[in-house]
């Protein structure tokens, strides 16, 4: 059956009515494609593209407004439930039930997928190696890392051995250690299972794995091919924020010195110590679990340290904490704002909060949404924004009261390139005027836009430096600090190990 296309879409649409204007959104619009058998197919492209609305139709999960759609020779229009019978299907936000172990979760989703008492010891021992959490079988889930919990979603979804796996964006949020062991487990089952794989990313290193890529933009289908015919589309020239290191004033506007924080007996940050100046982008980077989210908690004043020294904006957080917050924007990892309310109704509510007057709130209002292009979207809902949307709001909110510091934890995960390019843009702005920019990725060619990143790994500060020292440091032969970021972590963990 190699070579056969396994989905076959024929002039496929898909309209919504929005809630409030009550107008018409075409989210997709004539779409032809195939997808082959026993192949890694991605599916790309800016956030609003329609790539999920397209992966929840060919699980049966949405029903298109026309056209046709066959998955596994059947209609799925037709026979959903047959459809969805034969294939796996991993959403972006996989429903691992935290409170019980991996094997409990493991032996979950086989009762729910009646998969019968005999295969299954000899497929979760497979699927447990492959991923490498059998060691980890009586873990609770939600003391994972991030990526352990996508590789439990991974393992979860095949419990059951499915014609087709579906997968939208699996590696959002996931460092890029975890990132290259998920795809590795990938390739492998295309390689030994002849599994079809459709995934959606919004990384273009990961659409280069694939034997073909699928581009979608607002709706309409924009090219399908091979990677190697379509670098025009994957690899756009390069924006640099930088060329070399920028010339900075010597004002330090944080301080930290011996930096420890427990949990009981785990050590989450082991004496880390650093400086940052004025003005400066500063990059914090590690795999999930190093201990950069406590670093950056504690940063952020919102979590005490266990020892050490720690000042913002020359106050010291154990004495100082709220002063020193005054100084602060904040970004989460997640978006935080209220979903119900409009993107005016969340400005006016957290203007409110850091005691912007009205007048003063009115005219910070009307700046921000004019620096993020948001203007028209002040009586839109903010649950309903795309992605790179409700990041750009998050900002504006952040910077209502013109903070000195921004802290900025993930904030391009789960948009898509062209919003992460736009939002670095504003970021390399606010920087020039003087603002000092914390941040951290999982996209590491986002590093080479600070001016240095500190690299952590299981609580310790392995590197510090500018992109270009910390690529020195790690001693690989090219300029991806993907192998950079890779490298120092490995032979870290390999001397730890030692």
């Amino acid at each position: 059956m190699t070579g056969k296309n396994v989905i076959i879409s024929k002039n496929i649409c898909k309209s919504f009515i929005d809630k409030r204007s009550k107008k018409e959104i075409v989210a997709l619009e004539n779409i032809n494609i195939g997808i082959p058998h026993g192949r890694l197919t991605a599916l790309i492209g800016p956030d609003g593209a329609g790539k999920t609305t397209f992966i929840r139709m060919v699980c049966g999960l949405l029903v298109p407004s026309s056209g046709s759609l066959e998955v596994l020779g059947m209609d799925v229009l037709a026979e959903p439930q047959a459809v969805q019978d034969r294939i796996s299907y991993m959403p972006q936000r996989f429903g691992l039930y935290e409170d019980l172990t991996v094997m409990e979760n493991m032996v979950l989703y086989a009762d729910l997928h009646n998969v019968p008492q005999g295969e299954r010891q000899a497929r979760f021992a497979r699927l447990l190696h492959m991923t490498g959490l059998a060691q980890f079988t009586e873990s609770l889930a939600g003391k994972l890392s991030g990526g352990m919990k996508q590789k439990l979603g991974l393992a979860c979804t095949l419990v059951r051995a499915p014609e087709l796996l579906v997968l939208d964006e699996p590696t959002v949020g996931v460092d890029p250690l975890s990132r290259r062991e998920l795809w590795e487990i990938l390739q492998q089952l295309v390689k030994d299972d002849e599994l079809t794989v459709l995934v959606s990313t919004a990384y273009m290193d990961e659409a280069d794995l694939c034997s073909k890529v699928i581009i979608f933009n607002e709706g309409k289908l924009l090219a399908e091919d091979t990677p190697e015919n379509l670098r025009e589309y994957l690899h756009p020239p390069k924006e640099v924020a930088f060329t070399g290191v920028r010339s900075l004033p010597d004002k330090f506007v944080i301080e930290v010195r011996n930096l420890v924080r427990k949990f009981g007996d785990f050590v989450a940050v082991d004496d880390v110590s650093f400086q940052v100046r004025e003005g400066e982008i500063f990059g914090l980077l590690g795999p999930n679990g190093a201990g950069k989210t406590t670093t950056f908690r504690m940063l952020c004043g919102l979590l005490p340290a266990s020892s050490g020294y720690l000042a913002v904006a020359g106050l010291d957080l154990r004495t100082a904490r709220t002063q020193a917050r005054a100084n602060i924007g904040y970004v989460a990892q997640k978006f935080s704002l209220y979903p119900t309310l409009t993107v005016d109704e969340n400005m006016n509510f957290y203007g409110g909060v850091y005691g912007l007057d009205d007048e003063r709130l009115r005219e910070r209002m009307a700046a921000v949404k004019e620096q993020f292009d948001m203007a028209e979207l002040s009586d839109k809902e903010a649950g309903e924004l795309p992605g790179g949307y409700k990041q750009r709001l998050s900002m504006a909110v952040a910077l209502l009261h013109e903070p000195r510091i921004i802290f900025l934890d993930e904030p391009t995960s789960g948009i898509d390139p062209v919003a992460r390019r736009n939002f670095w843009k504003q970021i390399t702005a606010l920087a020039a005027e003087g603002k000092t920019i914390i941040i951290t990725t999982h996209f590491m060619e986002e590093a080479e836009y600070c001016d240095r990143i500190m690299i952590q790994d299981q609580g310790r500060m392995l590197a510090l430096g500018t992109p270009k020292e910390i690529r020195e440091q790690a001693g690989v032969a090219s300029d991806d600090m993907n192998e950079a970021f890779i490298a120092i972590v490995e032979k870290s963990r390999g001397e730890k190990e030692v």
